[in-house]
């Protein structure tokens, strides 16, 4: 069975995309599954979060055609590889966006490595530019990091609005594969009233299980780990635990 791609996509910055899709691979590894992340934000976040760098090839280069298979490197947990991402990648979206076909790079490349893995999770830059559009060009699914604040609606209802453009113009499979509550604060009644709001707007879609606002998942990228290797036993960890057992259930 080809893997479920899934775009992790939000078009606010500092809602939770990387540690969402570091947290969610590294929990599915351990659980046995084969899973991949492709760091496309310049910035690189997830790539430094897992201990990585990437100071050789990097996702420049699977954009530029190369095979995923002599693109993704193990990381220090079995079962979970990851295509790093480089400064450079910002060069990227430039070309691409003057490229006729350059919303389908990613795609393209993905295609042909995608039955090595059961589940790949593209982190992407917090902007509709045109590695985002790859990602949504080349996604099963969409899932979508909102934190626990005002303006989350307001963010969400735009990235629903381009992912039905997406779905409509370049990739009819394209479907939000769920909604993530993250950076909640079981104290405030603002963080209740949020997923409440979402939860109505959005139903089903939003996942059962919220992500706590926790200094242990923001710790963890600085020393290189997912949560579930810095401190397992830790609020975040286990809320992570219980969203990949949901994807899982949802897939």
């Amino acid at each position: 069975m080809p893997a479920t791609i899934y775009a992790v996509a939000n078009q606010k910055g500092g809602v939770g995309k990387t540690t969402t899709a570091v947290n969610l691979a590294a929990c599915l590894a351990e659980a046995g599954e084969r899973a991949l992340i492709v760091d496309l934000d310049p910035q690189a976040n997830a790539t430094s979060g897992l201990g990585a760098r990437a100071n050789g090839t990097s996702t420049y280069d699977l954009l530029d055609g190369a095979p995923l298979a002599g693109l993704a490197k193990e990381t220090a947990l079995p079962g979970l590889h990851l295509v790093p991402a480089r400064p450079e990648l910002a060069g990227a979206a430039v070309e691409l966006a003057g490229r006729d076909d350059g919303e389908t790079y990613l795609r393209q490349a993905l295609d042909r490595g995608r039955d090595e893995y059961g589940f790949v999770f593209l982190d992407c830059p917090p902007s509709l530019g045109p590695l985002t559009v790859n990602a949504l060009a080349a996604a099963d699914r969409v899932l979508v990091p909102v934190q626990a604040e005002y303006y989350a609606l307001e963010g969400l209802s735009q990235l629903i609005h381009s992912v039905e453009l997406i779905r409509g113009r370049l990739n009819p499979r394209l479907q939000v594969g769920g909604v993530l509550l993250t950076m909640v604060d079981g104290r405030t009644k603002l963080s209740a009233e949020v997923a409440e709001e979402v939860r109505r707007h959005f139903g089903a879609l939003v996942f059962k299980t919220t992500v706590p606002r926790s200094v242990r998942l923001a710790e963890a990228p600085s020393y290189g780990m997912p949560a579930i290797r810095y401190d397992r036993h830790s609020a975040g960890a286990e809320a992570y635990w219980k969203v990949a057992m949901e994807l899982v259930e949802r897939r």
